[in-house]
């Protein structure tokens, strides 16, 4: 039971999926808007070629040498600044994460940790420590003395928004002021860790100087700088390969961490690091090694990921269909009152959802009764964020302008159904009705399980009953609560 799977209340079998389409046991095609680990689309006969060449072959314990792992580091590090030279293999995410704790606290001996709110680093225990996205569903005493929580960079929702004239150094004041506070209390800070954009978080994207601020008073500290970019690397963004380069070229984090995209689904993650802190990871005594890290098949299909996205421009993609999306989006907002904020860069893109524009009141109900709708409609979407009213998009990177079109033409409809049941003003009330050609009953439309998190949260929208517009289609809007 603790295992959740998307939409609980009706699940997807799905049995095979090509680029950015799946398709489930009936035959059924659905738009896949949400699939960041099939990166350069589903089963992409390129990389699944270089998979079946490899392993007929040769795949062995990665403790032999083998020219793959030599050539793919060579070819991945080329992606990022200069000093980021040492790759440390692994096979997930959360792996990664974990060992770039290990490099922080080995190079200085300190063991604190400075992570944000609503931050997600993975799910062994180490990493729990560390997300407050996890550890805060446990109760207000569950975070250990030696994590620090500093406010998420969110200029929406956050301490400092839009209107503050120099957010970035606001959020960077916050980490500086941990820092004292810390070294006060006799205690040494080991690192600082943030995705380059929070994803589980709300699809936040830092402003820019933020992450060069916190950097220097972390790195005054002590301590070192880990770019997660697990989510939301190997162009993304679109103008840039890596996230954390949305910064600016004069921010060059100490540890970047990569997962999910790497392989397109293969389990694959790596860690970059500078040589000095490799070698003192080294001079600790303590041998490392990783059975499956790095092994030949695994590399194989890395450098056929990298392949992919340069010869079929998926970054320029990303830049492409990624603006065209936020055009449309950007027109819904002016359109639906439920519509707060839209924010992203390349195919990484949240919808905030609210019931009032002024109070940024969070539209959670709304938010997961129409991931179900969208459903219906053959569209996988995902809810998210602290308050799980965050749309989120971030698709394969094969996504099409006429990909976006159809979500977001759909996303009107639905809005203007869900503004009219709860009698919130909209000027869209003409907008025709979408015919989905999945249908399913009043009870499956209730929101649990909408998305991974969805049963993690701490309110009653996920469990109550919400049947948001009737077959009258309309609904006391004092049922749509959170």
């Amino acid at each position: 039971p603790s295992c959740k799977v998307f939409f609980a209340k009706d699940p997807l079998k799905i049995v095979r999926a090509q680029g950015q389409y799946m398709f489930d046991e009936k035959g059924e095609k659905y738009l896949d808007c949400i699939n960041n680990v099939a990166h350069v689309g589903h089963s992409h006969p390129y990389v699944i070629k270089a998979a079946t060449k490899q392993m007929e072959l040769l795949n062995t314990n990665s403790r032999f040498l083998h020219d793959n792992l030599v050539q793919y580091a060579q070819r991945l590090t080329a992606t990022l600044p200069e000093k980021l030279s040492v790759c440390y293999f692994v096979n997930s995410g959360s792996e990664a994460n974990d060992l770039a704790l290990r490099l922080a606290r080995q190079y200085r001996g300190y063991q604190d940790v400075i992570t944000l709110e609503n931050a997600y680093h993975g799910h062994v225990t180490s990493l729990i420590d560390i997300s407050p996205y996890k550890f805060n569903q446990l109760g207000k005493d569950c975070k250990k003395e030696y994590v620090h929580v500093a406010p998420s960079p969110d200029i929406y929702r956050g301490k400092y928004r839009e209107d503050h004239p120099d957010p970035a150094s606001a959020y960077a004041e916050e980490v500086k002021k941990i820092i004292e506070e810390t070294q006060k209390n006799g205690r040494k800070i080991a690192a600082f860790i943030a995705e380059s954009m929070q994803s589980c978080g709300g699809q936040v994207i830092p402003p820019v100087g933020y992450f060069q601020k916190v950097a220097e008073y972390v790195r005054a500290a002590g301590g070192v700088f880990i770019a997660d970019e697990v989510q939301v690397g190997f162009g993304r963004v679109g103008k840039h390969f890596w996230a954390f380069q949305l910064q600016g070229e004069d921010f060059v984090p100490d540890i970047v961490t990569m997962g999910k995209p790497i392989g397109n689904g293969h389990p694959m993650s790596c860690v970059v690091t500078t040589r000095e802190i490799a070698e003192s990871f080294g001079a600790s005594g303590l041998e490392y090694f990783n059975t499956f890290g790095g092994n030949p098949v695994s590399c194989a299909i890395g450098m056929a990921v990298l392949d992919v996205i340069e010869k079929e421009d998926l970054q320029g993609n990303a830049t492409r269909v990624g603006n065209y999306l936020l055009e449309l989006l950007a027109e819904q907002k002016k359109k639906h009152p439920l519509v707060g904020d839209i924010r992203g860069v390349g195919l990484f893109v949240g919808v905030d959802l609210v019931k009032d524009q002024q109070k940024r009141t969070p539209a959670t109900a709304e938010a997961l009764h129409l991931i179900y709708k969208l459903k219906e409609c053959q569209i996988l979407l995902s809810a998210d964020g602290p308050y799980r009213n965050i749309l989120k998009f971030k698709p394969p990177m094969c996504f099409t302008m006429e990909d976006a079109k159809h979500a977001v033409e759909t996303i009107d409809v639905l809005l203007t159904e869900i503004e009219e049941a709860t009698e919130m003003k909209t000027e869209n009330n003409a907008s025709p009705n979408i015919q989905c050609k999945r249908k399913v009953s009043e009870e499956t439309s209730q929101p649990e399980g909408a998305n991974e998190s969805t049963g993690h949260m701490n309110g009653a929208a996920c469990r109550q009953e919400n049947g948001i517009y009737s077959k009258k289609r309309s609904l006391p809007s004092k049922r749509i609560r959170t």
